[in-house]
């Protein structure tokens, strides 16, 4: 995976939490004064489009990482961060889809259900993928210790 491909994906997975992490807050935990408000903060909207808008590019760029690493990653055993990117990868599925269905399913109830599964898989990949990136930072940074079980040959050493 490329630099630029890693950075733009994980920039755009950041943004995705922060509006909607945000959204989230205003729209269920904020309470407005005012009993005929429609919003509970004037940035409510605007937080939900921004999240809305950065979801397909975040989609985009997910295809983009499937081909250049996950797929590649899947044929390979024994690497570091395997547990941290099969979470990943299955939320990020889970939370895509659950966000698509948000924008279609009319009943109140299917409606909640749809958004309890898109805020917990949603949850989940972020704490996943953030360790994800964790796991390979440490994975870099090791010293080499060829006499460790389970060495691997072609890992990178980073002083």
């Amino acid at each position: 995976m490329s630099r630029w491909e890693a950075w733009a994906f994980g920039t755009l997975q950041l943004v995705l939490a922060l509006t909607g992490g945000v959204y989230f807050y205003m729209k269920h935990v904020l309470r407005n004064e005012d009993p005929f408000a429609v919003v509970n903060h004037p940035w409510q909207s605007s937080m939900l489009a921004a999240h809305v808008v950065a979801a397909p590019l975040g989609l985009v760029l997910f295809g983009i990482v499937l081909r250049s690493h996950i797929l590649k990653k899947l044929t390979v055993n024994g690497r570091p961060g395997r547990w941290t990117g099969w979470t990943s990868l299955v939320s990020f599925s889970a939370m895509a889809l659950s966000g698509y269905l948000l924008q279609v399913v009319s009943s109140p109830a299917g409606l909640r259900a749809v958004m309890v599964a898109h805020v917990v898989t949603s949850a989940i990949f972020v704490l996943g993928y953030s360790a994800h990136l964790i796991a390979g930072w440490l994975f870099l940074r090791a010293p080499d210790l060829d006499e460790a079980p389970g060495n691997i040959e072609s890992r990178p050493h980073v002083p």
